[in-house]
């Protein structure tokens, strides 16, 4: 029994190396996964699905003009350029992606699977011998929201979920996903909430009960925002939260942290000189989540305001220090 990817990699793998093009029946007889007593009418939906699923892959499937009912593999549009791996650039994306194909919390595998078909005849996702855990939720749970997320943003299909935000309240929320990204080890969702009429991004570990819109599956929802770029929404974690909460966080790094201020910033605020040291002037959102970034970026990182929250860091340490002595 062949399972639906393994179906596709086939399929992937057959029509590239056809030379002239191919049947529905050539491909159902000769391609491993699609069951040969299969109804008629089951095997076309099944091969019309999976045609549609290699398009999405980036492989471009041409109905032949002279011969209906035959199909070719558009190697000119599919390929952008001849790829040439030698020895050991080979093994290493072996390697790679069997780490990754390997690992329950990696979202894509699929779509990885499908990658490598376009460049080596043989897929072993293999054993290893340790994942990556990408972040403190269940990887496999985490694999499966970021897929069922990809997709939707891929096809721009509405999404509705569940979201507990950092105070604990919880709401549903209607969404048009524009894309994702990972960032010390927790996935994020950026998309337009319906309700708000705004772009914002939302914390996948903390999204519930997911479902992508089903009305009308081949016609987009939405269309992105021109030079959409997801990368423009990566904040650190004390600056995500609603703009109203947004306020303004001073930092100071000593002596012997001053060479990390420019990768513990990460281009956000405005870093100045003082002294044998650096002051940091950057927004925060999340009080918290600020107080944390400090605690676990010590010693040498210091907050000077606001004052509240100095106050309050210092009577955390002084609790943790009466417990631990």
């Amino acid at each position: 029994m062949y399972s639906a990817v393994e179906r596709l990699v086939n399929l992937a793998l057959y029509l590239a190396a056809a030379r002239v093009p191919v049947s529905a029946e050539d491909i159902r007889s000769e391609v491993l996964g699609y069951a040969p007593d299969q109804a008629d009418d089951a095997f076309k939906r099944q091969f019309e699905r999976d045609k549609d699923d290699l398009r999405t892959a980036g492989l471009v499937i041409r109905t032949d003009a002279e011969n209906e009912g035959y199909y070719r593999l558009d190697r000119s549009g599919t390929f952008a350029a001849p790829l040439d791996l030698n020895a050991e650039e080979a093994a290493s994306v072996r390697a790679a992606a069997s780490a990754l194909l390997g690992d329950a919390s990696f979202p894509f595998s699929d779509d990885l699977r499908l990658a490598m078909a376009k460049i080596t005849s043989t897929i072993d996702s293999g054993d290893v011998a340790a994942a990556a855990r990408l972040a403190d939720e269940d990887p496999a749970q985490q694999g499966s929201i970021v897929a069922q997320l990809a997709e939707a943003a891929s096809i721009r299909k509405s999404v509705d979920f569940g979201y507990t935000n950092s105070h604990g309240i919880s709401a549903p929320h209607r969404v048009d996903p524009y894309g994702l990204f990972l960032h010390d080890g927790r996935w994020y969702l950026v998309g337009r909430d319906t309700a708000l009429d705004e772009p914002r991004t939302y914390t996948v570990a903390r999204m519930s009960d997911i479902a992508v819109n089903p009305a009308r599956p081949k016609s987009p929802d939405f269309e992105r925002p021109d030079g959409f770029d997801v990368a423009s929404f990566v904040r650190l974690p004390f600056q995500y939260g609603p703009a109203q909460s947004r306020f303004d966080a001073l930092l100071r790094f000593g002596a012997s942290a001053r060479w990390r201020a420019s990768s513990l910033t990460a281009g956000h605020g405005e870093l100045e000189a003082d002294g044998d040291g650096m002051l940091w002037h950057v927004s925060a959102c999340s009080r918290p989540r600020l107080l944390q970034f400090v605690v676990d970026n010590g010693p040498g990182v210091h907050l000077l305001k606001p004052a509240g929250e100095v106050q309050a860091l210092q009577r955390g340490l002084k609790e943790v220090l009466s417990v631990h002595g």
